[in-house]
């Protein structure tokens, strides 16, 4: 099955305890994308500038990522600035220039109208829907959220989720958008919006997975150092829904599959800035860590 991921594409200057970056690769369908190469087709809508190096676009297509959709605007890329603190599910924003992204209007190409899944990282709920107002009928729709849209645009996302079948969010976002505390009523009420399931991203506590008769926990992989968490939500998404693509199944067990496989890409990304590490992942460290998973979660 061929994903199209919507979302950015930017440059990253990123501050953590153990070092700092600047102008690295990031943004959420590049983090995405990268994560779901290694188990299925994927292309790419996104934004760039005249300054984002063409060897990066290269990187994405070496990865057989299909970047037809990413349009080289007039200007300068996305750019972030993040500081994290010691406890790294905390950090703050220090800069944001939206730059060529500001004006992003996603535009799918022929070739991607036909894609059987779409995941819509996080903008806009307008863009997002006219996201799907540009495909075929997929199968699967993934969404991406954050609490700047849930507070501002809340009517543009609710209309959005009525058409989404799987929602990612944190525990931050979930207890907002649904205005409980506990995050189990949190989640039943979400799913009363439109989303048949949804993910809650816990950081070091791991994701939750709500459906209207199940719940399914997944701890984080134990890891020693986490140099940089930056992207490890949009890698676990693109973990998820490239294993979901790849075996062509959305049942139950497919979908807790693809969970432990979306938390083994996110492992992987934590270790290392940027795409440093999966730049240099292989399939075999994927499925190697994979059974160490199951063997932790095993009982």
């Amino acid at each position: 099955m061929k994903i199209v991921v919507v979302g950015s594409v930017a440059f990253d200057n990123v501050e953590t305890p153990f070092g700092k970056v600047e102008n690295v690769i990031g943004g959420s369908a590049t983090f995405f994308s990268v994560a779901a190469s290694f188990f299925a087709p994927v292309a790419v809508v996104a934004v760039v500038g005249e300054d984002f190096p063409k060897a990066e676009l290269a990187f994405l297509r070496s990865r057989g990522i299909d970047t037809a959709g990413i349009e080289v605007a007039e200007g300068r890329t996305f750019r972030w600035t993040g500081r994290y603190h010691e406890d790294m599910n905390l950090r703050d924003t220090l800069d944001l220039q939206l730059n060529v992204f500001a004006e992003f209007q996603p535009k799918l190409p022929e070739s991607y109208r036909a894609a059987e899944i779409c995941f819509l990282s996080n903008i806009h709920p307008s863009l997002q829907q006219s996201v799907l107002r540009q495909l075929d009928r997929p199968e699967l729709v993934g969404a991406d959220t954050m609490t700047h849209w849930i507070q501002d645009t809340r009517g543009d996302l609710e209309a959005l989720l009525r058409h989404v079948e799987v929602l990612t969010v944190n525990d931050e976002e979930a207890r907002m958008l649904s205005g409980e505390r506990n995050i189990v009523a949190a989640a039943r009420k979400i799913l009363t919006m439109g989303p048949k399931s949804l993910l809650i991203k816990r950081g070091e506590y791991g994701v939750l997975h709500f459906s209207p008769d199940s719940v399914f926990a997944v701890p984080a992989f134990p890891l020693e150092q986490v140099f940089d968490p930056t992207g490890a939500g949009d890698a676990f998404a693109g973990g998820f829904v490239g294993a979901l693509a790849k075996c062509g199944d959305f049942s139950p067990p497919s979908v807790r599959r693809a969970i432990v496989y979306g938390s083994v890409m996110a492992s992987f990304v934590v270790e290392d800035f940027s795409l440093k590490r999966l730049r240099k992942l292989s399939s075999e460290d994927v499925e190697h860590r994979y059974r160490q998973f199951v063997a932790l979660t095993e009982f």
